[in-house]
């Protein structure tokens, strides 16, 4: 409506003439590589990332996903401007032998894999780029596993152990996969999910490769092991945990098995360091005057129902200094999560915050986050009730840990 789609003729109107020439700007374009480059999560790095350029002559560069284009801008996305494969970006960098080492990605009755092993071999260093695409997963088609389809594992493992020199595995996708062999695998010596990065995904995969660029995304999910889809009904929506069923939970929120890599998770080329300025120790709670709690000490009430306080309007300041203490600029996300006392079935932690930062080497950035504590410092128990658990909420700021103390005033 604010185009003025319903307004007349829509070449009449100011949004009605815009083309191709409006939407590939070289700033959109420009646009485009950087929201490439902020989604790229390192996830492993030996000490061999970022790659140098002067001293790579060669580069292997291999995967069904290595040449891709459509592949990168998903199933929700228009007409690109242009596309920059991964190859294409790489090869910016330096001479690059390419192999497919599979038809596509579902990679199977394979007769590709011995010229793309034997690629590997004559390269001084190796990238595979892997993962999935819209045969695999997209809207109303879902994986049936967490594995890397057909013999993608294989052309991985096979690869790595003929290559020469580093070896770095790209998983292009839209979902999580059980890349613990790679991930245990001292061949390897890095490991990037990139998503589906756009039209300029090559070009970004490349920058962060050779250093161009230095990586700061996280994982938006939690990355499970292929046991968790096997044995776990996918019906089975409960987020907590249950122990007499052995079901793990689900989320970061709850799932207490073993995972593949965390909500969270992500490296850079750089180091942070974070100090914490101020924080409560102790945070009274007023409650309602008829409630029993008022008239106890907090010791007999476990949690209260948020209807029963007077925390409306109670909040907590929590300021972090972050400093850039390595070589590079980089980008960084502070998390703030709490861990709740384990009571009424409360998740092991929960985000309360984040802040997205960019700092130059040895720059420093105050971060402040306002807290409401009835909303962020509550849960909801299995009944839909939400209380504000009496005790110590211990505060997860980065690498960084602090207890607050809730208790009710008397």
């Amino acid at each position: 409506m604010r185009l003025g789609w319903f307004d007349g003729d829509p070449a009449k109107q100011p949004y009605g003439n815009l083309g191709p020439k409006d939407v590939c700007t070289a700033e959109h374009q420009q646009l485009a590589l950087e929201a490439a480059r902020q989604g790229i999560v390192l996830l492993k790095n030996d000490g061999s990332l970022p790659l140098a350029a002067n001293k790579v002559q060669s580069l292997a560069v291999i995967g069904p996903n290595a040449n891709a284009t459509k592949t990168m801008i998903g199933n929700y996305a228009g007409t690109p401007c242009k596309y920059t494969t991964p190859l294409q970006g790489l090869s910016a960098y330096t001479k690059t032998l390419y192999a497919a080492g599979c038809a596509n990605v579902l990679c199977s009755g394979n007769n590709l894999l011995g010229g793309a092993v034997q690629t590997a071999g004559n390269a001084v260093a190796t990238v595979l780029i892997v993962g999935g695409d819209q045969t695999l997963e997209k809207e109303s088609l879902d994986r049936m596993d967490l594995l890397l389809p057909g013999q993608q594992q294989q052309l991985v493992s096979q690869a790595a152990a003929a290559s020469k020199g580093p070896v770095i595995l790209v998983i292009m996708s839209g979902g999580p996969f059980d890349i613990s062999f790679a991930k245990d695998n001292n061949k390897i010596s890095g490991i990037l999910w990139v998503g589906y990065p756009g039209q300029a995904g090559g070009a970004a995969i490349a920058d962060v490769i050779f250093g161009a660029y230095n990586p700061g995304g996280r994982l938006p999910v939690t990355w499970y092991p292929q046991d968790f889809a096997a044995k776990i009904p996918m019906t089975n929506m409960n987020m907590r945990p249950d122990p007499a069923t052995g079901y793990p939970g689900r989320t970061y929120r709850f799932y207490t098995g073993k995972t593949v890599y965390m909500f969270g998770d992500g490296l850079s080329y750089t180091n942070f360091k974070h100090t914490l300025v101020h924080a409560p120790q102790l945070i009274s709670l007023p409650m309602d005057g008829k409630h029993s709690c008022s008239h106890k000490s907090s010791n007999s009430c476990e949690a209260v129902r948020i209807t029963h306080t007077k925390c409306q309007n109670l909040f907590m300041e929590v300021h972090v200094e972050v400093r850039n203490v390595g070589r590079r600029e980089g980008g960084h996300v502070l998390f703030l999560f709490s861990s709740p006392p384990s009571r009424h079935h409360a998740p092991k932690k929960q985000l309360l915050g984040f802040r997205k930062l960019h700092l130059q080497a040895g720059a420093m950035e105050k971060v402040h986050f306002t807290l409401n504590v009835c909303k962020d410092l509550s849960i909801v128990d299995k009944t839909g009730t939400r209380k504000l658990p009496v005790g110590s909420h211990l505060l997860h700021i980065g690498d960084l840990q602090h207890s607050v103390s809730l208790q009710i005033s008397s």
